[in-house]
């Protein structure tokens, strides 16, 4: 497959439930700094049941969003909203430049959050600033290596032949930019 226009032009938005809309509005719009651009109070049939829900939706910089669900029906909430994974393996990462990963890190601070709830990789290639939100989805807040053309160009080039060489086996790292 080749790049084209016909790829998906950017992530519309990616949903989540959760029991808390009031904390994850507070999280989302008060501590990460993203708006509440919209709440859609909605009962539709889905599933063979009538399903009553609240859905946010708060904003990122290039129109797309993250959204939550919160559903009247406990019921509901359990059949559609199982537990996020207790692993770092499983996240949302998000692009920001250098000023908005210092406020987002100091907002965090301030609010008392500390190791395990939030915590910094460096990975040579980026710097992410790591926190859970209030329904135990991990968000990573990325800052670009100023090389981050060139570092994207090396891993462009040679991502097939590096899938292939892990495949066979041969598990050396490629990361030289740490």
């Amino acid at each position: 497959m080749t790049t084209s226009s016909n790829l998906p032009s950017r992530l519309h938005h990616t949903a989540y439930v959760t029991r808390d809309l009031e904390a994850t509005r507070r999280f989302y719009e008060e501590l990460i700094g993203l708006p509440l651009v919209a709440t859609w109070c909605e009962v539709d049939e889905l599933f063979g049941a009538e399903r009553v829900y609240c859905h946010l939706f708060f904003a990122l910089g290039d129109g797309g969003a993250l959204a939550f669900f919160k559903f009247a029906n406990p019921r509901d909430e359990e059949l559609f909203g199982p537990k996020m994974p207790a692993t770092p393996f499983h996240h949302i990462a998000l692009n920001v430049d250098k000023e908005t990963q210092q406020g987002i890190e100091s907002r965090l601070a301030a609010a008392g959050y500390k190791e395990p709830q939030t915590y910094v990789l460096e990975h040579g290639y980026c710097r992410s600033v790591y926190v859970t939100d209030p329904n135990g989805l991990i968000l990573e807040f990325t800052l670009d290596s100023p090389r981050v053309q060139q570092i994207n160009g090396d891993r462009r080039a040679s991502a097939h032949a590096d899938l292939e060489r892990w495949l066979a086996g041969d598990h050396t790292s490629n990361n030289t930019y740490r």
